[in-house]
Order: structure tokens, then sequence, then C-alpha cells
């Protein structure tokens, strides 16, 4: 009796998904309009509900570090309309810097796909005396806690960023947390501190003023803006790796025929042209993963985020 109900629950979800989507999809982004997660969230959904024959809706709902969105998300029902886009921050931060969590991420999401991946660089103020990664670690050493680096917050991303790479070099230095990207970035370029690490959008136009320069890069690969920059790992790190990721997640008991139907539709979106116009300006890399590859994409993260978190001591405000 409990195979027969199995197959008739697994012909009756398959049903569901041939007609799903009847209805515009709610797509949840955990952060204020305006930075990568937005544009992501737009660009691809934008592509997925050609093939879907329906559309995205977005809303942004920041707050307390993505936590208010996942948690609303997580108790969704799980039909396929409430959709939410995952973070490196919320997957594989936040579970290590807050104590508590209204949310599991390993239990109440199912990874839909892997969307793309934004990179971090590694800049400093221009009058820094130091043209790239090894010649900041022997200055930052040669002058132990004197030099200060921002970020767009306690626990941000910037921040974890910074804390890994010190764990890896040996460095002292320290942090000036700030409220936000711009304000971190005002002081930098005015020269009130000394290095940071962000995406590229709000980095480079002031490294093509000539006010910050770029030390290293924290993905595997070289960017295609600035291919004379090596990455940390070229410089004498290997295995360091840092970016910033966007995935999909649903709420956990979303069918999995729907599963894999956002998850085909998610990598058609990243093969095609204008995704990849659209995320070049900013170096971003469309992925489109199945399921099961972007599963084991937030373990690994998950993995190294928690050694940084535990080890630099981090809680999140």
């Amino acid at each position: 009796m409990k195979a027969l109900a199995l197959v008739l629950a697994l012909a009756a979800g398959a049903a569901y998904a041939q007609n799903y989507p009847t209805k515009p999809i709610r797509l949840v982004v955990p952060f204020a309009p305006g930075g990568s997660s937005t544009l992501v969230a737009r660009f691809m959904s934008e592509e997925m509900g050609k093939g879907l024959g329906a559309n995205f809706v977005i809303e942004n709902k920041p707050g307390g570090g993505g936590n208010i969105a996942m948690q609303e998300v997580a108790r969704a029902t799980p039909d396929g309309y409430t959709l939410i886009i995952g973070h490196v921050g919320t997957l594989a931060m936040n579970p290590y810097m807050y104590e508590r969590l209204p949310y599991d991420v390993d239990k109440d999401f199912a990874p839909v796909s892997l969307l793309a991946i934004v990179p971090n660089i590694f800049v400093v103020y221009h009058e820094v005396p130091a043209k790239d990664l090894r010649a900041f670690v022997a200055l930052a050493k040669a002058r132990p806690g004197q030099i200060n680096y921002g970020s767009a917050g306690n626990g941000s991303a910037g921040h974890l960023a910074m804390e890994y790479l010190k764990q890896v070099t040996g460095m002292e230095l320290q942090h000036v947390p700030y409220k936000g990207t711009g304000p971190n970035v005002t002081d930098l370029i005015a020269g009130r501190t000394q290095a940071t690490s962000a995406g590229t959008p709000p980095l480079l136009p002031h490294v093509k003023a000539g006010k910050l320069r770029v030390i290293a890069v924290g993905t595997p690969k070289r960017l295609q803006s600035i291919p004379e920059v090596p990455t940390v790992a070229e410089q004498g790190y290997p295995g360091f790796e840092t970016s910033q990721w966007y995935g999909l997640n649903a709420p956990a008991g979303t069918p999995e025929p729907i599963i894999r139907r956002l998850a085909e539709q998610a990598a058609k979106a990243a093969k095609s042209a204008l995704v990849a116009e659209r995320f070049k300006p900013d170096d971003a890399e469309a992925v489109g993963s199945t399921p099961k590859e972007y599963a084991a994409y937030i373990k690994k993260e998950q993995e190294r985020w928690s050694k940084v978190v535990r080890a630099a001591n981090i809680k999140a405000d």
C-alpha cells in the first residue's frame, strides 16, 4: 500500500508540474533594491519567464541580514509560487554568525539552481605603497595592526572576505565597519582607511579614476575587465576563493517536478546571449546548475565560511 501511495503521489506531482505555472511567481530578494541580488533576480527571471510562460514578480524584502525574508519564504506554501534568491550570506555565513536563526538553511529550503557568481576584488587606497597582494602582506606584517580596512558592516560579505584573507596570510589588520558599501568606499577613496573587499561594481569606477588600486582578485580565474590583476591563489595562497553568489531556492516540500522544471529554465537562461550581455559589465558569471550541484556548492561554501567565522569569532550585530 505504501508503494502504491508513493507512485500515486509522484504521478500527482508530475501532473501538477505539467500545468505549472498558471499564475505569476513571486521571487523574493532578501536585500534592498539596487544591488547585485536584484539585478541577478531581474535578468535571470526575465529569461526564465519566457520558457515557463509566466511572469516573475520581484519583491525586495531587506532586513536582518536577509533573515526576515528567509523566514517568510521558509514558511510559505511549497507550491512553486514563492521562491527566494539564496546568497552566500544567508545560506553560508549567517548560520554561523547568529546565535539563533528563525529558519534552518538545510531543512527549510530546497536548492533549485546556482544562478550567478559575482567576483570579489581586494583594493587599497592609491597612496598605499603596495602594487600587489604580496607587497601588501609584507607591508601589513611590517606594521602589524596599523593598517585599517573598511567593510559594509560587521558580518558583511566584505568583512568575512578580509578576515579570510587575514587568516591565510597571517596579516594583522584593524576592521572599521560602516553602515553600507557607500560610506565604506567614501572613506576609502578619501584615504581614511587603507583597504577593502567588495564586488566589482562599487569599486572599479574608483580604480579607473586612480583613487584605488586592485591588488588581487578573489575568484579562481582572472577577470576580463582587469586581466592584468592576478588572483589571490596565484599570489601564493592556493585554494583561496571568495565571491558573491546568488541562487534560487524554494520552500522545502516543493514538488520535485517543479524544482526540476525551474532548474531547467535557469540553465537555459544562463546560456542566453541577453544574460551574458547584461552580466558582462560586472564580470558576473551566469551558472544555471542542477539542484544537486547547487546543494553541493552550498555545502562547500558552508564548510569554508564556518571556519572563517569561528576563527575570527565574528558575531552578527
